[in-house]
């Protein structure tokens, strides 16, 4: 239970949480982190890349053995040793390989936190330019006042503008919101 506190004290819950938790204390303790990060990165490269590692993952047809098989030789071949393979190791030993997707999100959310990084998504009707992209990150430091690591979404769904959310807050400044709000305004006006 004093691990479950620990973990929601970081700001995350759950098994997801609690494993990533651990994982963090530990890579903290062994000055590890940032080689941490880069092992469970190379596995979500590989996991975003093979639909039969994703299957292994998520299955519940394989057994225990066969997924900690199966994943000892893949860490072996990717390289991936030290902390990162042992708790992707015990996951598998667990059976909660399904989690690991979870536990890799909690992890860096945890580095970020501590880093004092704080997480936006951005939404934009096209690929921005990387001028654009700086010129975002750049507003977003100043609102924020940290350090924002931007993920960018395109949905061309949007027309034009974009959809910022950083935290619990979100700006919604989209053509296709301007345009629903000017339809709605129409309706309503008749």
């Amino acid at each position: 239970m004093a691990d479950k506190g620990k973990a929601e004290a970081h700001g995350v819950s759950g098994v997801a949480g609690r494993y990533a938790s651990a994982l963090f204390e530990l890579a903290r303790e062994e000055n590890a982190i940032d080689q941490v990060s880069r092992d469970l990165d190379s596995f979500d490269r590989m996991l975003s890349e093979s639909p039969d590692l994703v299957r292994l993952v998520k299955s519940p047809i394989f057994s225990s053995e066969e997924q900690s098989r199966a994943i000892g030789t893949i860490l072996d071949r990717a390289g991936i040793r030290g902390l990162a393979g042992n708790l992707i190791r015990l996951a598998a030993a667990n059976r909660r390989l399904f989690v690991l997707p979870d536990m890799i999100r909690a992890y860096r959310a945890l580095v970020a936190k501590s880093r004092g990084i704080v997480s936006a998504s951005v939404t934009v009707a096209e690929e921005p330019s990387p001028r654009m992209l700086n010129d975002i990150k750049t507003a977003l430091r100043e609102m924020a006042g940290a350090e924002v690591d931007v993920a960018v979404k395109v949905d061309p769904a949007l027309i034009g503008g974009l959809v910022v959310k950083i935290g619990s807050r979100m700006v919604d400044a989209s053509l296709k919101t301007k345009l629903n709000s000017m339809r709605i305004a129409m309706k309503e006006a008749r």
